[in-house]
């Protein structure tokens, strides 16, 4: 069983930063694939970003590219958004997510879900 429990999440204002962990814990696997989802009220879930197990492929929404970065530490089995240039759209609750394997864009791709964090971005 994997454990993934998401941190960081708040209330900022436009313009402002924040920056999201997820940290994975229980059984691992050799290589993996994090990612980055978020959902809004009366939305469905959608895609903000991924990373390769290397580290060496990412990819991101059209909305937050620019804005966000993703990152990772594996000794730590920990991945980071870096969220910069918020905008009230950005407002969700924000989910980290992981697979074995590549990467990928789609939510029903991961396996594994944190619980989320809230994000709220005021105008």
């Amino acid at each position: 069983q994997v454990q993934l429990v998401e941190s960081g999440g708040g209330l900022v204002q436009a313009g402002g930063s924040l920056r999201l962990s997820c940290a994975a814990s229980g059984r691992t696997f050799s290589t993996y694939a994090m990612g980055w989802f978020r959902q809004a009220p009366g939305k469905e879930r959608e895609f903000v970003a991924a990373m390769s197990w290397s580290g060496g492929s990412t990819y991101y929404a059209e909305s937050v590219k620019g804005r966000f970065t993703i990152s990772r530490d594996n000794a730590k089995n920990t991945v980071y958004l870096q969220m910069n240039s918020l905008k009230p759209e950005d407002t969700a609750v924000y989910y980290c997510a992981l697979r074995r394997g590549v990467v990928a864009g789609t939510a029903n791709e991961y396996g594994y879900w944190g619980q989320g964090t809230q994000v709220t971005v005021s105008s």
